[in-house]
């Protein structure tokens, strides 16, 4: 999606329904400075803000992310090309979450080993050498509960029996079997269990 596109088209529409950024503001109970950022292409407007934007502005969903006015005879395609680009945007920012995932995974491991073989070699037995050794462990296992968070707002998993694609909660995540990234699931949909794949996309 063009954001500078679709914020030239807020800008537009909004001035032919003679309002200012501020009266738009009031009519949506947000900031105009919220409102100067859609216009100015630096974010889109929120999820729940959007079909009360398209009433105020006379534009339906498909125009306000495409960025403009859309002929009926357009209308499914435009609606076709919409699906593909929000799906292709929703697997780069999977994709970022789990490459996010595993930098932090690397990066404390990396870190707790290199820590407990430092003290250990250098410090004698002693509390100093129990404290390092205590929070270096808390700090990887705050790192590990950071890292299996980016895991379950990534994509979603796919059951091997029925290929349903779901996202499981934090808990189950946690406590589900695992080889890397495929976990042993229940479907919601079948209800049997299975080695889940995560996947990008619905």
């Amino acid at each position: 999606m063009d954001l500078i596109k679709i914020g030239k088209f807020i800008a537009d529409c909004r001035k032919k329904q003679n309002l200012t950024q501020e009266q738009l503001a009031e009519k949506l109970y947000i900031t105009d400075r919220a409102i100067s950022k859609w216009e100015r292409g630096l974010s889109l407007p929120d999820a729940d803000k959007i079909l009360d934007l398209c009433n105020i502005l006379d534009i339906n969903v498909n125009e306000l992310l495409n960025g403009e006015r859309i002929d009926m005879k357009e209308y499914n395609k435009k609606t076709e090309e919409l699906l593909i680009e929000m799906s292709r945007q929703e697997e780069i920012k999977n994709k970022e979450l789990l490459f996010s995932m595993w930098i932090i995974l690397i990066v404390s491991v990396l870190f707790y080993v290199g820590i407990i073989l430092l003290a250990v070699n250098t410090l004698e037995e002693g509390v100093l050498l129990g404290t390092i050794i205590c929070v270096s462990t808390i700090i990887f296992s705050i790192a590990g509960f950071i890292a299996l968070k980016f895991e379950v707002d990534a994509g979603y998993f796919e059951c091997q029996k029925c290929h349903h694609k779901y996202t499981p909660t934090y808990m189950q995540i946690l406590f589900a079997p695992h080889i890397v990234a495929i976990r042993y699931f229940k479907c919601p949909k079948c209800g049997k269990r299975s080695w889940n794949k995560k996947v990008m996309t619905k």
